[in-house]
């Protein structure tokens, strides 16, 4: 059987990936009223992971249904043109072909002007590194689409300024059967190993904020 867990964040507060300045000598103490007023920008992150329960097998793409998980979040996010550093591509092929800390970016655009190496992260590091690109990018409506490395394969992990949550559920709702269970879980709440993995331990009986998706399941 298979756990297919996708794990958001909302209201993420996107001054918060700058980098800022602790001496406060060095800071613009001189905002003005109108930049005071200004309600803080905020981001969505939202992160595909999944068991393969029997065999203990570690990340989405470990997945019988696999295939079908991508078939789907493909569908759902048809609106959008993906880029790679290679060019226009395809989520498949991105799964298939792009190596784990090298960046998708989804645009509504036929084309985008970002420096797609801004982004990549190396083995050492984490999305934590690029703060100010990504920043910046999240003031768009691109998405920001990486490959994590899992315990067995990887997972997907995307960013948005917008909240796309609803998009993605209902199209992955139908993927529900007695091969798959689907776990929406708040990442606030997954605060430990142990929590995230709660599928090893306690399945029937999910930690608090990790809710089981059924077909009847309504928003």
């Amino acid at each position: 059987m298979d756990i297919f867990k996708l794990i958001y964040e909302h209201d993420l507060r996107l001054d918060s990936l700058r980098e800022r300045h602790t001496d406060r000598d060095r800071q613009d103490t001189s905002m003005s009223l109108e930049e005071f007023m200004k309600p803080d920008l905020t981001y969505s992150k939202f992160y595909f992971t999944g068991t393969r329960i029997k065999e203990q097998q570690f990340g989405i793409n470990t997945l019988n249904s696999f295939d079908n998980i991508l078939k789907t979040l493909s569908e759902s996010l048809k609106e959008y043109n993906l880029f790679t550093d290679s060019g226009m591509g395809t989520l498949k092929s991105f799964a298939e072909d792009i190596t784990i800390g090298e960046p998708a970016i989804l645009s509504k655009n036929d084309s985008i002007s970002w420096d797609l190496s801004t982004f990549v992260i190396d083995s050492n590091s984490n999305v934590g590194h690029n703060k100010d690109a990504i920043a910046d990018l999240l003031k768009t409506d691109d998405l920001l689409l990486y490959k994590e490395q899992a315990h067995n394969g990887f997972d997907f992990h995307l960013f948005s300024k917008n909240n796309i949550y609803r998009d993605l559920f209902y199209p992955l709702q139908k993927l529900v059967s007695d091969q798959l269970r689907f776990f929406s879980m708040n990442g606030k709440r997954v605060t430990s190993e142990r929590k995230f993995y709660f599928e090893t331990w306690t399945l029937d009986r999910p930690p608090h904020g990790t809710e089981e998706v059924f077909k009847e399941t309504v928003l």
